[in-house]
């Protein structure tokens, strides 16, 4: 039973009183300070969007604020910073223009309760499957959609309602130019492209805030009549319940739709992009879905704009370094309190500073990344076609007719098969080439192109399809059936990872890396003689591959390397050094031994052809785990005839280990059993005999050459570093394959 001397100083509460003191320290340190940059930069962009969606001033400033309240108390993204978005502007505009303000509410409340189903039935990734380059267009589609709007509202005038009116009417508004809003809009505009080449310290302050403040001080200051920004009361006077729609319920269905689902996006997509600035928790998307919900209901009860993650806020909390949601939540606490408390401030900005903020917001929304990236993937054109339907149709219709030309661009580069029938020159041969996904499809190319061949003629049929369905399998099976009828012949070479042979026997699979790797490891699987049926699958598979290489080694051979491993079944050295045809001189015998004395004359005539004549530049002992010849000198198997002799070579290394070498101790520290510390021993020991041969010291007198072990552990396909006292394991990419020791 423990007493009060027996709990720590502080009592049994010390804990939670010094997790709370760290809360507060992090929430002084960090997140206070991020919330008032973030509510510096939130505040004239909340402003602007409300001033760009035609919606009252005051219902950005309530959506900022619940924004900011309650996806900060709510949400799943730790830094994600929420509020009124340019994303949303055009589509706000339509429906504030379609169903009156008061509607809108409703609607924006109405799509908050469709986003927390969404995020109770745990879609929220679902969203994230949207072609990249669609979000990307439509975000440049809005960008350019607020430019064109809002270059009205810079030059005196008010925008139009769709962008073909807000183009063609321009030149008259360049006509009637309002000379005063119009300096006010550059200054700003000015102030907010150069803001990055503004000393450090002054980069402390955001941009916007700046822009703006200096334009509304000079709309003070200098002669002239600016149109501002009128408030009718305090927040708390905006604040109204929405109006039920009369009617028009298939509208009102899908303005909700349209609402709900470009807010899920754009808060999903800007949660996805503030989780690559920072290494702290990672963002629960259903959570952070239902939150946005819970705010978009709240703000539409309330009277304000629908809210969303903003990437432009959420990147400034980042920046600010801002470590959990406390800061978003002030963000919001902020705005609410210098609404109430200055709306007098408020007042006293011109339209055409806001105008000015927006028209680069707006540019800043066509990133020249984006379309350098559509046009190296090949999906320029989406993103031309996605932009010009945003602007010149309406938000939703644009995005679907980018969804719609992005499935089907898939869809062809998915069906798509390159096929080509070609005569190799000097010869009576032709090549075909089949290459893609080879379906019903592909059969008019595919015939068009087998009749090429003439009759007679020695075909070569190269296969590189990772899809092959009956029906073309059964053109190519038949066409080859014909052309060998009449005294042709037909050779394939199967490249791609679907075999024709599966063509048969089941429904037609997108073939699989793994398919292929075991291709390469072990092509046979039918039954009868595995050499014979492993033959015919390297002729059909890879003889092709690899006959120019060996072409060029018909001549003769120059290793680099003389590799010494056990002739285990196992071990496949060129797999485990990742060379091929011509690298390794190899020898293999039972438990990788190399006998003193030249009492292998086998042993001799290979160190001596490998170093005299080829000249290789290294030596290899590669022993491996699990070595039946290691449990035999251990007694774990019986010594067959012959056996036992042959392992009398191995006695050193028995001995060796016996007696603690090195390489066993560190093998044993690193879990390794005993028959496995002996075959590390053992090989260390062999690299001893190695550099006392007088094969191996004649040739280090006259060139350099490197002499070193590897250990390969097969159940983790490993390989180690074995050197006299030591092992270690060769991970670095970069490096040598064999990371030699030189004598």
């Amino acid at each position: 039973m423990s007493t009060d001397t027996d709990s720590p100083p502080g009592g049994n509460d010390a804990p939670l009183r010094s997790g709370a003191d760290r809360w507060s320290a992090t929430l002084l340190r960090h997140d206070l300070p991020a919330s008032v940059v973030v509510f510096l930069v939130a505040l004239p962009l909340s402003l602007g969007i409300a001033v760009a969606s035609g919606a009252p001033i005051a219902a950005g400033l309530i959506a900022a604020v619940v924004g900011g309240v309650v996806v900060g108390l709510l949400g799943g993204s730790p830094l994600q910073v929420s509020g009124p978005a340019a994303g949303l502007t055009v589509v706000v505009a339509e429906t504030i223009n379609q169903f009156g303000w008061r509607t809108a509410c409703f609607i924006t409340a109405a799509a908050g309760l469709l986003q927390i189903l969404f995020g109770l039935s745990r879609i929220a990734r679902a969203a994230l499957a949207i072609a990249p380059v669609v979000v990307h267009a439509m975000l440049a589609g809005i960008g350019i959609t607020i430019a064109l709007q809002q270059l009205h509202v810079l030059l005196g005038g008010s925008s139009r309602s769709s962008a073909w009116e807000n183009l063609t009417e321009m030149p008259a508004e360049l006509l009637s130019l309002h000379g005063d809003d119009f300096f006010i809009g550059a200054v700003v505009i000015a102030i907010m492209l150069s803001w990055k080449y503004a000393p450090g310290r002054l980069r402390v302050l955001p941009g916007p805030l700046v822009a703006v403040a200096i334009g509304t001080g000079l709309s003070l200051i200098l002669p002239g009549n600016v149109e501002r920004i009128v408030l009718s009361g305090s927040l708390f006077d905006a604040i109204g319940l929405p109006e039920i729609p009369s009617g028009g319920w298939g509208a009102v269905a899908l303005a909700v739709l349209t609402i709900a689902l470009i807010a899920s996006v754009e808060s999903l997509l800007s949660a996805v992009a503030v989780d690559k600035m920072h290494t702290g928790p990672r963002t629960n998307f259903d959570r952070e879905l239902m939150a946005q919900g819970a705010a978009n209901v709240t703000s539409g009860l309330l009277g304000g704009l629908p809210v969303t993650g903003v990437i432009v806020r959420s990147a400034t909390n980042v920046q600010a370094g801002a470590r959990t949601r406390a800061s978003a939540f002030l963000h919001g606490i902020w705005i609410l309190v210098f609404s109430v408390a200055l709306v007098s401030v408020v007042q006293q900005i011109p339209k055409s500073a806001l105008a000015g903020l927006l028209i680069v917001v707006g540019i800043q929304l066509v990133k020249l990344a984006h379309i350098r990236l559509a046009h190296r993937t090949g999906d320029l054109m989406i993103y031309l076609v996605t932009v010009v339907a945003v602007v010149f149709l309406n938000l939703l219709e644009g995005v679907l007719i980018g969804l719609l030309l992005a499935f089907a661009l898939l869809l062809w580069r998915v069906v798509r098969v390159s096929v080509s029938a070609t005569p190799v020159t000097g010869t009576d041969r032709w090549l075909i080439s089949i290459d893609g996904t080879c379906t019903f499809l592909a059969l008019p190319k595919l015939s068009a192109e087998l009749a090429k061949v003439p009759e007679g003629a020695h075909a070569l049929v190269e296969l590189s399809v990772d899809f092959l369905d009956h029906a073309a399998y059964e053109a190519i099976h038949d066409w080859a059936a014909q052309h060998e009828s009449h005294g042709g012949r037909v050779e394939f070479v199967e490249l791609g990872s679907a075999p024709m042979a599966d063509a048969l026997t089941g429904p037609p699979v997108r073939g699989q890396a793994r398919g292929l790797l075991d291709g390469v490891l072990r092509p046979w699987r039918a039954d009868g003689n595995p050499i014979t049926t492993g033959v015919a699958a390297y002729h059909r598979r890879n003889a092709h591959v690899v006959r120019p290489h060996m072409d060029q080694l018909r001549d003769g051979q120059n290793p680099h390397s003389l590799f010494m491993t056990c002739a285990d079944s196992r071990i496949v050295p060129n797999l485990i050094t990742n060379t091929g045809p011509g690298d390794l001189f190899t020898v293999r015998n039972v438990g990788n031994l190399i006998p003193k004395d030249g009492r292998d004359n086998s042993i001799e005539a290979a160190l001596s052809f490998a170093l005299e004549e080829l000249r290789v530049d290294q030596v290899v002992v590669c022993g491996h785990s699990g070595c039946g010849a290691m449990k035999a000198l251990l007694g774990g198997v019986p010594a067959g005839p012959g056996l036992g002799d042959w392992l009398a070579n191995a006695d050193a290394g028995v001995d060796r280990w016996h007696r603690g070498h090195p390489v066993g101790t560190a093998a044993a520290a690193a879990g390794f059993d005993p028959a496995d510390q002996l075959a590390m021993v053992n090989v260390a020991v062999q690299l001893e005999t190695l550099r006392a041969h007088p094969v191996i010291r004649r040739t280090m007198r006259q060139r350099e050459i490197a002499v070193s072990g590897l250990f390969f552990d097969i159940g983790t396909a490993r390989v180690l570093q074995i050197t006299a006292d030591d092992l270690s394991e060769i991970s670095d990419p970069d490096l040598a394959v064999l990371a030699a020791v030189t004598h």
